[in-house]
């Protein structure tokens, strides 16, 4: 692109950009004749897929504000007219993030404008209360603006269809060729009403369902923190606890309301170092049975566990221990049909499956592909997402997820037992699963191209002093999985030790999940296996580092 090009376009988009904050900023841009910003602005521009969109807030083509969006919702309602949808439903959620109510509302418009009937939720409100109101709704689409667990300057745009899953292929591709049809702004048709703004009923609706994953007279005795993590989960965990009859959850009181800064934590993902401090601090404080923090958005869970042997006295548990604890609770509750997970996820669920005599099944990673499993009654990814009431939200659900554990924990409680007792006893019957991440932010985008396209061409012959016995390049797909840019490596010997590496399909990350299963005897070899679990999981992580050049 020619110098002449870039201003003409950066010019051309300040003409039609509907909001007075974003033309100042590409206004100055041009003022100062910030060639390089331009030409980072306007190099290309923010591509749909089955994320949907999410980036950086700011002017141009190349970021997240509502000229983008506007085109955004306009693809979106072209492929519902196609699809022969013309009059249906799409109902419109946000978060608390910076701009996700003007998202909301110029969709909304749009949707309208397209002659669809629009409806946005009330307020911003957790993402499972939106992917819940498509299905309870009769939606033929739905639309979430949330970035998640992403930094405060970030947004994005989440789409669903009418079964209350996010979009795949090929719909994704779909609806972006659309959007690259959209030529002006001028052309998409926005009027100032005529759709609906919802009042309480449907999260009214939703509440009623969370009691359903609850066992009629089970114990509700577990004392809980809890953090929002200055999301918009507060609210609605605490009226789902209420309901339930568990003691009201004290409040991390400088997270539990929303603020798009998210001023306490450097990430607000409660996975990140950090994240979780404040939240122990209350723990050590009034001494419950465990800390639940959602993300922002509250679609994810996070659980804690008094633990004398770290410092603080409070440990995170993976991502992976929640998934199996939740589904041994389901087994005890006598739970039938399909558990499912993605593949990075522990391998420990399929032998709980197989114990139990329920299904099982693998999938690629994200909801989008966990919730269209056949017969789906429970899924979980190591990322902190579990669903545990399919039929009532196909997505993962951080307020349904917290209800479920509290219960299990208050089941234990009552048995003079933690969930820390549960996850031996998991070991001692099926191995101890020990799982890793490796997981690399990056600025430049290359670095992570850079360290794939190593890895590919020169694959690991061992790590961790393991032979690689198997080296799938998951791009080509395999006979139960479509394809998708990943690696999946095999390590010789007992301890069924197994890598994939993936580029994040939402952060600019490069992430290397790793496990170990160390067979165990009996309680008295955990400690041992516990180690050389760690052990392992720590060669691995240096050698694999190194192999891909990070």
């Amino acid at each position: 692109m020619t110098q002449d090009d870039l201003l003409a376009r950066a010019q051309a988009w300040l003409a039609e950009d509907p909001d007075q904050e974003t033309r100042d900023e590409l206004a100055a841009l041009l003022d100062r004749n910030a060639t390089d910003e331009l030409t980072t602005r306007f190099s290309g521009t923010l591509q749909f897929g089955t994320a949907g969109l999410r980036g950086e807030l700011g002017a141009g083509p190349m970021r997240m504000n509502r000229s983008v969006v506007i085109r955004a919702a306009a693809g979106l309602a072209a492929y519902l007219k196609a699809k022969g949808e013309t009059g249906g439903l799409v109902v419109i959620g946000y978060d608390a993030r910076y701009k996700s109510a003007d998202f909301a509302r110029d969709t909304a418009a749009v949707m309208t404008g397209a002659g669809l009937r629009a409806a946005l939720l009330p307020r911003p409100l957790p993402t499972p209360v939106l992917a819940y109101a498509i299905r309870h709704l009769g939606a033929v689409a739905g639309v979430e603006v949330t970035a998640s667990h992403n930094p405060p300057r970030d947004n994005g745009y989440k789409v669903y269809l009418g079964d209350g899953s996010q979009i795949v292929p090929p719909a994704d591709a779909e609806i972006a060729a659309e959007i690259a049809a959209v030529r002006s702004l001028d052309d998409v048709p926005r009027p100032t009403e005529g759709w609906e703004t919802l009042g309480d009923e449907v999260l009214n609706a939703y509440l009623e369902r969370t009691d359903a994953v609850l066992t009629p007279g089970s114990p509700r005795t577990a004392r809980t923190v809890y953090t929002a993590m200055h999301g918009v989960g507060k609210e609605v965990l605490t009226a789902a606890f209420g309901r339930a009859g568990f003691p009201p959850p004290a409040l991390v009181a400088e997270q539990a309301d929303p603020d798009p800064a998210f001023p306490t934590v450097a990430f607000p993902n409660p996975e990140e170092p950090g994240a979780m401090d404040l939240a122990f601090e209350a723990a050590r404080a009034v001494d419950p049975d465990l800390v639940i923090a959602n993300d922002p958005d509250a679609d994810r869970c996070a659980v804690a566990v008094p633990d004398a042997s770290v410092d603080g006295g409070w440990r995170m548990l993976r991502g992976d221990e929640v998934g199996a604890l939740l589904a041994a609770h389901l087994v005890h509750k006598g739970a039938t049909g399909v558990f499912a997970e993605s593949i990075v996820s522990s391998s420990l669920l399929g032998r709980i499956a197989e114990a139990a005599g329920v299904g099982y099944e693998e999938t690629l990673t994200g909801f989008k592909w966990i919730a269209r499993v056949d017969g789906l009654r429970y899924g979980y990814e190591e990322a902190l997402g579990y669903c545990v009431d399919p039929e009532g939200v196909r997505d993962k659900d951080g307020i349904t997820a917290a209800l479920l554990v509290t219960e299990l924990a208050s089941v234990l409680k009552e048995q003079g037992r933690t969930l820390t007792d549960l996850l031996d006893d998991l070991a001692v019957a099926h191995g101890l699963h020990a799982t890793d991440q490796l997981s690399v932010r990056v600025e430049d985008l290359g670095i992570i191209a850079n360290a794939m396209a190593a890895l590919r061409e020169r694959p690991p012959v061992s790590l961790a002093g393991l032979t690689v016995v198997s080296a799938e390049d998951l791009t080509k797909g395999t006979e139960s999985l479509p394809p998708t840019d990943g690696l999946r490596y095999h390590l010789e010997g007992d301890y069924k030790a197994r890598v994939i590496v993936r580029p994040s399909g939402t952060e600019p990350k490069l992430k290397c999940y790793l496990e170990v299963v160390v067979p165990v005897a009996d309680a008295s070899e955990l400690a041992a296996a516990r180690a050389t679990g760690a052990e392992l999981l720590a060669a691995i992580k240096r050698d694999l580092s190194g192999a891909a050049g990070l």
